[in-house]
């Protein structure tokens, strides 16, 4: 099993910045691919950002990648998300899934390729 725990989250003003972190423990972090997804009020949960387990590889959805950064620390089982520029649209729970299995350059971009999920943490952005 894997456990993960995001953290960072809050209530910002449009245009801030917030880093979240997710905190990985119960297996071997430095082989998963780790992602981040979020979930807006009434909306399907969505593909933010993914990072190899090598920490080569990164992508992101289209629409935040000039915005959101995805970096890990594997000597800290941590996966972070820097937001920059945060709009009211970003408002949103977001999640930490880890991925297992794939090779060191794997970048799964759906939620059925994450194996473990962490609770999520909400972020409010202000207008």
């Amino acid at each position: 099993q894997v456990q993960l725990v995001e953290s960072g989250g809050g209530l910002v003003q449009a245009g801030g910045a917030l880093r979240l972190s997710c905190a990985a423990s119960g297996r071997t972090f430095s082989i998963a691919v780790m992602g981040w997804f979020r979930q807006a009020p009434g909306k399907e949960r969505e593909f933010v950002a993914t990072i190899s387990s090598n920490a080569v590889n990164t992508y992101y959805t289209d629409t935040l990648k000039w915005r959101f950064t995805i970096s890990r620390d594997n000597a800290k089982n941590t996966v972070s998300l820097h937001m920059n520029s945060l709009k009211p649209e970003d408002t949103a729970v977001y999640y930490c899934a880890a991925s297992y299995g794939g090779g060191s350059y794997y970048t799964p971009r759906t939620e059925d390729k994450y194996d473990y999920w962490g609770q999520g943490t909400q972020v409010t952005v202000s207008s």
